[in-house]
C-alpha cells in the first residue's frame, strides 16, 4: 500500500530480462577509431583509377577526387580549419560539392550543409548560429547568400588559387571523437536545431550494417537527396567508403520520376535509397514504361518516413521480393541516420502488416517505455528511446534541449550512457520486430522531411493581420500527407492566402509551407481550454480561401487538365486560373501532372514548364506552343472528354466497332 502505482512492475523478471538485456545486447562493438576521410583514402590506394563520382557528362576517379580534395584541404588548413571548426558549404548539386565536403573533412573540420533552395532567412539563421569562419560556395550563388562574417571561398572562380596547393594527403589532426558534420532539423520552438555528429558516429554506422548489405566496389549508388538532409550521409559515404561509384542526380531529374527511372537504368544503379513518398512516384512512373526490366538494382533502402507496405503491391507484382531486396530502415538525425533494419517481403504486404521497422542496428539499444520510463510489455505501445554508439553529441548552442532529449540511460551500468527520447510511438512484436505507430508529439514527416508543426506556427504568428494559427498534418488519402493551416484573422482583417504563402516561403523551406489554408472565425477548444485538434480535422481543408473568381474550363484541353488536377489534389472546384500549388499541390504531384500530359499527348514537356505556368490556362498555353501537329492536342482532348462521358456499355460498343474495323 505504500508503493506508488507508477512504480508497480507490470512485467515479470523474465520479461524485463528479455526486453532490457537479451534484446539489447551490444557486447560486439565496432571500431570507432577511424575518420571518414581516412577510410576514403584507403579506397584511393586500392582502386585509384576507378570512377568515384559522376554528374551528367562529368566524372572523377578516386585518385582525381582525392587530389582535388587534398588541394582544398591544404587551402583550408591555412585559413585555420582544423578539429571542431565548423565550415559552411552552400553549393548546388555538382562534383565540386563532393570535393568541398571531402576537403573540409580532410582539413579536420566539420561541414555545415546549407541548401541553396532554403529561404534566405533560414540560411541566415544557420550561419549566425554556427558562426562559421569559412564558407564554401559558388560564384553564381553569392548574391542569394545572406551577409555573414565568414571568409567566402568560391570553388569555381577561386579554383586557380586552390589548385596551386599540394595534392598529397594531409596528416589527419581529427580523431573519431571530433565532429564530422552539423545538420539542422526542424525545431518545435520555431528555431531549427543543429545536430552534432562525429566521425565515430558515422564510421560505426557503416561497420555495424556491413554484414547485412555487403557493399563493395561493384556497387553504383545515387545521391538523390539534398545534402542538408541526413539521408545523404548514408548515400555519399556509403558509396565512397566502399569504393563504389556515386551518381549525383541532377535536381530536375530527381523531380521527374520517369527521367530518374531512366537514369537508374542507364547508370546501372545497384543501391537505391528513397523516402517512401519518392518511391511511390517511381512505381507509378514505371507502370507507364514498356514492360521490360532493365534495372540493375540489388538493394532499395527506405528511410525518412513511415513506409505504407500496401503501396508496394505493384512493385512486387512486377519484380518479386528477392531481386532487388527492399529494406525498411527507421532512423533519426540525432542517432546518425539509421536505427533499425527490416527486409520487406511480399508476404508482409499480403498479410496486411503495418509499418514494421524491424530490429535494431547491433551497436544500438532500443527501449519502448511508458511515461515513467518503465518498459511496456510486448504488443503494448510506448515511446521509443534509443541508446548506444549512434547517439549524436547533442544540439549546437542548445544545452537545455540537449539535456531534455538526451537523458541518462537508467538501464546501463556504463558511466555517461544516454538515451535519445525520439517522440515516436512504437511497440515490440512477439518476433522481436518493432512496429512504428506514429508520433507522440507534434512532429510529423512530410515527404521524408521531419517537421515540427510548432516551428511553422511560430512563423505564422509573425504575419500581420493573423490572430491565431494551428498547423496540422492530414492524410485524407493513404500516402498523401499534407500540412493544413487553420487560421483566425484579427478583427477587421482579411487574410490573403497568396500573401500568406509568399510570406512563409521567405522564411521556411517549401516542404514546410502548408498545402492548404483554412480561415475560421475561432479555433475550437476542448473543455480544458486547449485547441481541439480532433474537431479541427473535421473541417474540409479542400474549401480553403479562394484568391480568384472561379473560371470554369471551356476547351477540351482545359477540361482534361482540370480532370487530372481533381484526381491528384482531391479538390472538386478548380478554375483555369487557380494556382496548382495554392490548391495543395507540391513538387511530387507536379511531376505526376507532367507524366499524365506526356503519356496522353505524347509531348515531352520539361518539368520546369509546370513551375513556370502552374495554372490550367498556363499549362494549356504551354501545350499549344509545344504542339508539332496543328490541332492534335485539342483533338486528343476532345476524344478523351467524349470517352469520359460514356457509360460502360457505350464504351464497350465503341471499342468493339473499332476492333472490327
Amino acid at each position: 500500500p505504500d508503493q506508488r502505482i507508477s512504480d508497480v512492475q507490470i512485467l515479470t523478471d523474465t520479461e524485463r530480462q528479455q526486453l532490457l538485456v537479451d534484446w539489447n545486447n551490444t557486447s560486439s562493438g565496432y571500431p570507432r577509431n577511424r575518420c571518414v576521410h581516412e577510410l576514403f583514402e584507403q579506397q584511393v590506394e586500392q582502386i585509384p583509377g576507378a570512377v568515384a563520382v559522376v554528374y551528367g557528362d562529368e566524372q572523377l576517379t578516386y585518385r582525381e577526387l582525392n587530389a582535388r580534395a587534398n588541394q582544398l584541404a591544404h587551402h583550408l588548413r591555412k585559413r585555420g580549419v582544423g578539429p571542431e571548426v565548423l565550415v559552411g558549404i552552400c553549393m548546388e548539386r555538382s562534383i565540386e560539392m563532393i570535393v568541398g565536403l571531402l576537403g573540409i573533412l580532410k582539413a579536420g573540420g566539420a561541414y555545415v550543409p546549407l541548401d541553396p533552395a532554403y529561404p534566405k532567412e533560414r540560411l541566415a539563421f544557420i550561419l549566425q548560429d554556427t558562426a562559421v569562419p569559412v564558407l564554401l560556395t559558388q560564384q553564381r550563388l553569392l548574391e542569394a547568400l545572406p551577409e555573414c562574417g565568414a571568409k567566402v571561398i568560391c570553388l569555381d572562380s577561386n579554383w586557380e588559387i586552390i589548385a596551386k596547393e599540394k595534392t598529397d594527403n594531409l596528416v589527419s589532426e581529427a580523431t573519431a571523437e571530433n565532429l564530422a558534420y552539423v545538420i539542422y532539423t526542424s525545431g518545435s520552438t520555431g528555431k531549427p536545431k543543429g545536430v552534432l555528429v562525429t566521425h565515430g558516429n558515422v564510421m560505426r554506422l557503416m561497420k555495424a550494417t556491413e554484414p547485412w548489405y555487403n557493399f563493395d566496389q561493384e556497387d553504383v549508388w545515387t545521391l538523390f537527396h539534398s545534402y542538408a538532409f541526413d539521408f545523404s550521409v548514408w548515400e555519399i559515404w556509403g558509396a565512397l567508403l566502399y569504393g563504389a561509384r556515386l551518381v549525383i542526380v541532377p535536381y530536375e531529374v530527381s523531380r521527374s520520376p520517369k527521367d530518374f527511372y531512366n537514369l537508374l537504368m542507364n547508370e546501372r544503379v545497384t543501391v537505391l535509397n528513397q523516402t517512401p513518398s519518392a518511391f511511390y512516384q517511381l512505381i507509378q512512373a514505371e507502370e507507364t514504361l514498356l514492360p521490360k526490366n532493365d534495372l540493375a538494382l540489388r538493394l532499395i533502402i527506405f528511410g525518412g518516413e513511415a513506409l505504407e507496405l500496401q503501396s508496394l503491391k505493384p512493385w512486387f507484382k512486377r519484380h518479386g521480393d528477392k531481386n532487388p531486396q527492399l529494406v525498411n530502415m527507421y532512423g533519426i538525425t540525432e542517432t546518425t541516420v539509421h536505427v533499425t533494419y527490416r527486409p520487406i517481403t511480399n508476404e508482409d504486404v499480403q498479410s496486411g502488416q503495418g509499418s514494421v521497422i524491424g530490429e535494431r542496428i547491433p551497436d544500438l539499444q532500443l527501449y519502448v517505455l511508458d511515461g515513467n520510463l518503465q518498459p511496456v510489455p510486448i504488443g503494448v505501445a510506448g515511446e521509443l528511446f534509443v541508446g548506444g554508439a549512434g547517439l549524436a553529441r547533442g544540439y549546437l548552442n542548445r544545452p537545455e534541449l540537449t539535456v531534455e532529449r538526451f537523458i541518462p540511460n537508467p538501464y546501463s551500468n556504463k558511466p555517461g550512457a544516454r538515451l535519445y527520447k525520439t517522440g515516436d510511438v512504437a511497440r515490440y512484436l512477439p518476433n522481436r520486430d518493432l512496429e512504428y505507430l506514429g508520433r507522440a508529439d507534434q512532429q510529423v514527416q512530410i515527404r521524408g522531411f521531419r517537421v515540427e508543426l510548432g516551428e511553422i506556427e511560430v512563423v505564422l504568428a509573425g504575419y500581420p493581420g493573423l490572430h491565431m494559427a494551428v498547423v496540422m498534418a492530414r492524410e485524407d488519402r493513404p500516402g498523401d500527407k499534407r500540412l493544413v493551416a487553420y487560421m483566425v484573422p484579427k478583427v477587421g482583417e482579411t487574410l490573403s492566402v497568396r500573401n500568406l504563402r509568399s510570406f512563409l516561403k521567405e522564411k521556411l523551406p517549401d516542404y514546410m509551407v502548408p498545402a492548404a489554408f483554412v480561415v475560421l472565425e475561432s479555433l475550437p477548444l476542448t473543455p480544458n481550454g486547449k485547441v481541439d485538434r480532433q474537431e479541427l480535422s473535421r473541417h474540409d481543408f479542400k474549401r480553403s480561401a479562394r484568391e480568384n473568381e472561379l473560371v470554369a474550363p471551356k476547351t477540351a484541353t482545359e477540361k482534361f487538365i482540370v480532370g487530372i488536377w481533381r484526381k491528384l489534389l482531391g479538390v472538386n472546384e478548380i478554375g483555369i486560373y487557380d494556382n496548382f500549388f495554392d490548391l495543395g499541390g507540391h513538387s511530387l504531384l507536379a511531376t505526376r501532372v507532367i507524366s499524365h500530359v506526356r503519356d496522353t499527348f505524347q509531348v515531352e514537356l520539361p518539368v520546369h514548364c509546370f513551375f513556370d505556368a502552374p495554372t490550367v490556362a498556363g499549362l494549356t498555353e504551354v501545350l499549344e506552343n509545344y504542339e508539332t501537329v496543328p490541332g492534335r492536342i485539342s483533338a486528343i482532348a476532345q476524344i478523351l472528354e467524349k470517352i469520359d462521358a460514356m457509360d460502360a456499355e457505350e464504351l464497350r460498343e465503341m471499342l468493339h466497332d473499332k476492333r472490327k474495323k
